[in-house]
């Protein structure tokens, strides 16, 4: 008999701030701040670098099919969100409220940030691990810093191409451009300043869990969610 996998405290909490910080940073996603002339950014950039840290430290701890199953249960929760705020905008307002039009505004945008998300969170996240993860058994497990910037490079690059022209279709293609740019950059950036933080966060856990995962003679595949041992 198979024996059950078995997780942390440390872990599910993780778990949870992830997804928290995915569905967060969805809705954010809807207002777009400028920085200085025609740079602007989604509202999202400022809580989504950190569930690409969480990322590395699921990967770099747990393993990527650990990693794996927290981002697919993290989509679900998000998906579930959506269902709902669509549900409350096809609800008739009462009379006396007067925020209809901006709620309807950020909810009925969802949808399409939701998706826009999914494929690119998915194929960035994915992407980002999977770099993590092999970069770490071909280091044997040395050089975390730059493993982590490396693979965070990768899956931003490839997020930012996916979910950018999707979610704001539409958007003259030189600010879309410029927006792409810039969110990669500041994504990275954000996370060379606080990896001396998520190394520390990283050793600690290791300590702490007992564990340190490496992902030799492994499935790859981001749909085999069933195979977290």
């Amino acid at each position: 008999m198979k024996a059950k996998a078995q997780f942390s405290v440390t872990f599910l909490w993780m778990a949870v701030l992830f997804t928290v910080c995915l569905i967060t940073s969805n809705l954010l996603a809807t207002k777009v701040f400028a920085i200085a002339g025609d740079i602007s950014l989604p509202c999202a950039v400022l809580i989504f670098p950190i569930s690409y840290i969480l990322n590395d430290c699921f990967t770099e701890v747990y393993g990527y099919r650990r990693a794996r199953l927290v981002i697919w249960m993290a989509f679900a929760m998000n998906f579930m969100v959506v269902i709902f705020g669509q549900l409350a905008v096809c609800l008739p307002a009462a009379s006396f409220w007067q925020g209809g039009e901006h709620f309807n505004f950020v909810f009925s945008m969802a949808p399409r940030v939701a998706a826009a998300s999914l494929l690119a969170f998915l194929a960035g996240s994915t992407l980002n691990a999977l770099v993590l993860s092999k970069m770490k058994i071909s280091s044997g497990g040395r050089n975390f810093g730059w493993r982590a910037i490396v693979s965070s490079l990768a899956g931003e690059l490839c997020d930012s191409l996916i979910f950018m022209p999707i979610a704001f279709w539409g958007t003259p293609m030189k600010v879309l451009a410029g927006m792409m740019m810039v969110q990669v950059s500041f994504k990275v950036l954000y996370e060379m300043v606080i990896l001396p933080v998520t190394g520390m966060v990283v050793k600690r856990l290791k300590a702490a869990e007992e564990i340190d995962a490496f992902d030799r003679g492994i499935s790859y595949n981001p749909f085999k969610i069933s195979d977290i041992s």
